[in-house]
């Protein structure tokens, strides 16, 4: 069949706020600095404990594409109005409004911005490659390492997701992953260290953030995650090899960065808030390891 798709979500934003980079969350990508962040309705998963439902399943059957009317022009010009140094494509999936955020990207490149998706993933090779040169880095959900828990919570396939993650980083784009821990779904061992495993064999520096749960849409009968359980898949990912695993969503627990050479501290939080980095030149101030990640 012949004929033209037309995207229904085009400079339609949904959601725009400014965030810290913290809250992508992106820790080893401009730490302490501002992402004008942006989103249309839609998304190609069906979570069952999404907490944006209310606009990522949007639009309903026969109901109207809701957003305002903003041309990639104006996010520029509001992310230079309140001084942030990154355009994030985020709150909702950037693969549904793929045309937008390519152009919104190209203009806030030659505009001196920086660009990062977060995703669940599913962007295809093609535009992949396509807006790779535009885009600095990605927060990636490896939600689980079973494709069945991917098709019975988000109604979708793990294995386009491992590709995907593969390309990010063969084509440089920084990349963080992480994995919300849901009691009794994704929280076993064998789980959290398949994905810890595959995120070793990429890169032991890949930043992995395990996120608490908290009730939310259609999975209000599970209690939030134990902080226990995150500590668990944090040992669990230090025996793999990985460098820098975080505990998100619980302000003073886990949140610091340290070296992974000397074990001294070098990236200070609370919350989303960085209260010191010591990073210089990408690398540990005491003992000159180099760091991974985007530093500025």
């Amino acid at each position: 069949m012949k004929g033209t798709l037309y995207s229904l979500v085009y400079g339609r934003i949904i959601a725009r706020s400014v965030d810290p980079i913290e809250k992508k969350p992106l820790f080893h990508f401009l730490p302490g600095s501002r992402a004008y962040s942006i989103a249309t309705v839609g998304c190609n998963f069906r979570c069952l404990n999404c907490q944006n439902y209310d606009i990522s399943q949007m639009p309903k059957p026969q109901k109207p594409v809701l957003g305002d009317e903003v041309p990639p022009e104006e996010i520029i010009e509001g992310a230079k109005r309140y001084r942030c140094e990154t355009i994030a494509y985020t709150y909702t999936e950037p693969t549904i409004f793929f045309e937008y955020a390519y152009e919104t990207a190209k203009l806030a490149t030659e505009h001196g911005l920086k660009n990062v998706f977060v995703t669940n993933g599913t962007l295809l090779k093609k535009p992949l490659r396509v807006i790779a040169p535009y885009l600095d880095a990605a927060n990636i959900d490896l939600k689980s390492f079973r494709d069945e828990f991917y098709q019975k919570v988000c109604g979708a396939r793990l294995k386009p997701i491992l590709d995907a993650i593969r390309l990010y980083k063969e084509m440089g784009v920084w990349i963080e992953i992480t994995t919300l821990v849901i009691p009794s779904l994704n929280d076993s061992e064998e789980n959290l260290r398949g994905i810890a495993e595959f995120i070793e064999n990429l890169d032991e520096g890949i930043p992995w953030h395990v996120t608490q749960f908290y009730p939310a849409y259609r999975l209000l009968d599970l209690p939030p995650t134990p902080l226990d359980t995150l500590k668990k898949a944090k040992k669990i990912g230090l025996d793999v090899g990985l460098k820098h695993i975080y505990q998100g969503t619980i302000p003073g627990e886990g949140e610091n960065t340290h070296c992974q050479s000397c074990g001294r501290l070098m990236i200070e939080r609370y919350g989303y808030r960085v209260t010191r980095c010591n990073v210089k030149n990408s690398r540990c101030p005491y003992c000159g390891a180099k760091i991974g990640g985007v530093w500025g």
